[in-house]
């Protein structure tokens, strides 16, 4: 639509099913790349990705023509069927119902890079579960322990 305008910075955060660690590390480019396709096919532009074994971390300049959970549920879905296609890891893989979204201003975008960038890093230190309650609380999220992912 001419005329129209928008800064969205989103920070999309979604778990392996039964919070298993069977992202391959070998594969973890390729999935990358693929996802980074899927986000550029809907109009938003990747600024970071990184996966660790049982979630993974994405962050994009969002465009508002498509609903936040259209963009996640088909990102999903797609990744799913291609992660299966490839038969890198015994029997069926898949995403976990649900997902966290976090927005940032402009001048975040530098320090959400660096953090997602140095997963593996962060991740010595604290739990994916220590590392998402901290992303609701930070983000005065309301929640309850019981519909978080499976952990």
């Amino acid at each position: 639509m001419p005329n129209t305008f928008s800064q969205i910075y989103l920070q999309f955060v979604f778990a392996v099913q039964h919070r298993q660690s069977i992202i391959p590390s070998a594969h973890k480019e390729e999935i990358h790349k693929y996802i980074t396709a899927l986000v550029q096919n809907r109009k938003s532009k990747m600024l970071a990705i990184n996966s660790m074994p049982d979630h993974i971390h994405i962050f994009v300049g969002f465009k508002p023509n498509v609903l936040i959970s259209d963009f996640v549920k088909e990102i999903k879905v797609e990744s799913n069927t291609f992660i299966n296609s490839k038969g890198w890891i015994k029997g069926k893989f898949s995403w976990q119902e649900g997902y966290g979204v976090f927005s940032y201003s402009h001048s975040q975008i530098g320090s959400v890079i660096n953090y997602i960038q140095n997963q593996e890093m962060h991740h010595k230190k604290k739990t994916f579960r220590q590392e998402y309650i901290e992303f609701l609380e930070k983000f005065d999220v309301p929640f309850e322990e019981r519909y978080l992912f499976d952990f």
